[in-house]
C-alpha cells in the first residue's frame, strides 16, 4: 500500500475539459492493485485556492487507470466545464 499526493494540470486559459497525471516510481504496485483518488477540500496550489479545492467535484470527476506491475497508473480528471490551472489530487493503492 501507499499514498501520495500528485498535480493535475488542465492547462493555462483557456482550460481544457480533460487532464491527467501520470504516477510513477510504485514499485511495489501490481496490475491487480486498487487504486483511488480524490480531492482534499483544504488542499492549495499556486492556481486554486482552498475554496476551490472545495467545490473541484461539483465540476469534475476523477477515475484511475489500471495500474502497470512496478510501475504506477494514471489519475484522469474530467469535467463538463473547462478548468484552467492545477489541482493537487489525493491518491491511494492497496491490493
Amino acid at each position: 500500500m501507499a499514498t501520495g499526493i500528485a498535480a493535475i494540470d488542465f492547462g493555462a486559459h483557456p482550460g481544457s475539459n480533460e487532464a491527467s497525471v501520470a504516477v510513477t516510481g510504485q514499485t511495489s504496485i501490481l496490475a491487480t492493485s486498487k487504486v483511488e483518488a480524490w480531492i482534499m477540500a483544504d488542499d492549495t496550489t499556486t492556481d486554486h485556492t482552498a475554496s476551490d479545492h472545495k467545490y473541484f467535484a461539483a465540476f469534475a470527476a476523477l477515475t484511475c487507470g489500471t495500474p502497470t506491475n512496478a510501475v504506477g497508473f494514471t489519475i484522469y480528471a474530467r469535467s463538463l466545464e473547462k478548468l484552467v490551472g492545477t489541482f493537487k489530487v489525493r491518491w491511494v493503492w492497496a491490493d
